[in-house]
């Protein structure tokens, strides 16, 4: 698992009275008179950077017109380092900041921060052999994702005999020369869970959906390390060639520190624009759930997965076995509440944990980790684990319902999330619960409605409705834009208001089993989270 880079923000966690007093300062540190004039919204580090006086070059996302972007960098002095369809990346020289900062024309500054990879029987756990065999339902087809086109932005994806002849296309986003191989071996890894073709249903290796087509986009590096504007161009690339490779899923199982709001987050407002085309974005919560001693940490969702038009998954450790009865959500998958905007996350947990998957000859991961290697030469697989395994088994199980004609976002979002098996633990910690990909097929194949099953899943009828004409149907279950009613499974998300078994969040306030987030601040057991910053007794 490749750790994403600690910033100015993270590095805040871990210090106490000091560090609350030195992040507190922060907005206090600008002159009265400065505060008085426009100041753009700054991403958390740049405040940072600005308040601690570092007026050293840096780099930053600017978003407009392509006119507006060329005005703001003459007068301020910048150099464009990359056109983005929604504005650039530019690099403002030493002491420029904040100038830049108080410029009218400028909204919002977000830093072009690093993002990095974040790093298991799955396709039993999850039901996919049986999906992949016709076995779901009566007279069933088998659903492999048969010519759905995955948009994997990651680190490449190597020809693999597995994947031979279904990478349809490979772009190289970090080096507009580059021929996109992947030398850091986590594309490939990621990309073998959506669709490797294994020898057989029960080849450890094989994909979710193993005859689904892979986009290989690449946006990092030989030490899975990437710059947020790359991963921008690379969704707004998808989006732009969405049609012409049938791109009906994007894979992000990658991140960086959620320093601002999702509605700020160029990234974030890139897969919003991947959402309104019909494309579903799945992304990885991260993989901070605790501390180095083992302490939970809550709000420590990175972005993307702090937009509410992603997928956010989190890692479930299925111990090796098929079994969803001794499932649990891995202790090291990060833990919502969004950081900023206070949204409920992950959506819903997949296995990750000890995934066997294909290894990239010659990769870092199989150079520098040994002991993660399994077998040798073209028998060689990789072990790894992390919520980016997670997203990806989502992302493929996207894709298999695509397949079955499931159709849209929000549909998708639902059915995934309405026939999850419930986790032990609250929703902010395992969204909706574990994915079953064959109770959503069988859900397909009942129009709607979920069997009763052994595993406790009720049967429901269901309704789409808008904020006017929204009405409770079946056994209680509804859908829309505005919220979700899943009485039977005694969850209720109406107007900002969640409840579920103890769980309360309404007006940024959240009770559960003596955890309380109110406004930014988090205590539980005597583990207090507020602006960034942790201290625990």
């Amino acid at each position: 698992m490749s750790p994403i880079p600690r910033t100015a923000t993270f590095l805040c966690f871990t210090r106490l009275a000091l560090a609350a007093a030195l992040c507190a300062g922060v907005v206090a540190a600008f002159p009265a008179d400065a505060q008085a004039q426009h100041r753009a919204r700054l991403s958390r580090d740049l405040i940072e950077r600005l308040g601690s006086g570092d007026t050293a070059a840096t780099s930053v996302i600017l978003t407009g017109s392509q006119q507006r972007i060329d005005r703001i960098a003459g007068r301020n002095g910048l150099r464009i380092h990359k056109r983005l369809q929604t504005g650039a990346v530019v690099d403002v020289p030493a002491g420029a900041l904040a100038a830049l900062a108080a410029d009218v024309e400028v909204d919002a500054v977000s830093s072009n921060q690093a993002v990095a990879a974040q790093q298991d029987v799955t396709n039993q756990t999850i039901g996919a052999d049986l999906v992949q065999a016709g076995a779901w339902a009566p007279g069933a087809q088998a659903l492999t994702g048969a010519g759905i086109g995955v948009a994997v932005i990651d680190s490449g994806v190597a020809n693999m005999p597995e994947l031979r002849g279904r990478i349809i296309v490979s772009r190289d986003f970090t080096d507009d020369r580059g021929p996109g191989l992947d030398k850091h071996g986590h594309g490939t890894h990621v990309a073998g869970i959506i669709a490797a073709s294994g020898a057989n249903r029960f080849d450890l290796t094989r994909g979710v959906a193993p005859a689904a087509n892979i986009i290989s986009l690449r946006v990092l590096d030989e030490r899975g390390q990437g710059l947020t504007g790359d991963v921008i161009d690379a969704i707004d690339w998808a989006v732009a060639n969405r049609v012409r490779y049938n791109i009906r899923v994007i894979n992000l199982s990658l991140g960086g520190p959620a320093l601002q709001s999702y509605r700020d987050d160029p990234l974030c407002q890139a897969v919003e624009r991947a959402y309104r085309t019909g494309i579903v974005v799945v992304t990885s919560a991260g993989n901070y759930g605790k501390t180095a001693d083992g302490k939970r940490i809550y709000g420590g969702i990175t972005t993307p997965g702090i937009s509410p038009f992603a997928i956010t998954v989190g890692a479930l450790n299925t111990k090796g076995t098929p079994y969803r009865s001794d499932d649990e959500v891995a202790s090291y998958s990060s833990h919502g509440p969004t950081m900023m905007d206070h949204l409920v996350k992950p959506d819903l947990v997949a296995p990750g944990n000890k995934i066997l998957g294909l290894a990239a000859p010659g990769s870092t991961l199989v150079k520098e980790h040994p002991e993660l290697v399994i077998g040798n030469g073209r028998d060689a697989r990789l072990q790894l684990s992390g919520t980016s395994m997670a997203a990806a088994v989502v992302s493929g199980a996207v894709a298999a319902l695509a397949e079955a004609h499931v159709a849209g976002t929000e549909r998708t979002r639902w059915l995934l999330q309405r026939t999850s098996v419930r986790v032990q633990e609250a929703p902010i910690i395992a969204g909706s619960g574990s994915l079953a990909l064959d109770l959503a097929a069988e859900s397909v194949a009942l129009g709607g409605r979920l069997a009763n099953s052994e595993e406790g899943v009720l049967q429901a009828n269901v309704s789409f409705c808008t904020r006017d004409t929204c009405q409770v149907s079946g056994n209680g279950i509804v859908w829309s834009e505005d919220g979700i009613v899943w009485s039977e499974d005694g969850i209720v998300w109406s107007e900002g208001i969640v409840w579920s078994e103890g769980i309360v969040w309404s007006e940024g306030i959240v009770w559960s089993e003596g955890i309380v987030w109110s406004e930014g601040i988090v205590w539980s057991e005597g583990i207090v989270w507020s602006e960034g910053i942790v201290w625990s007794e």
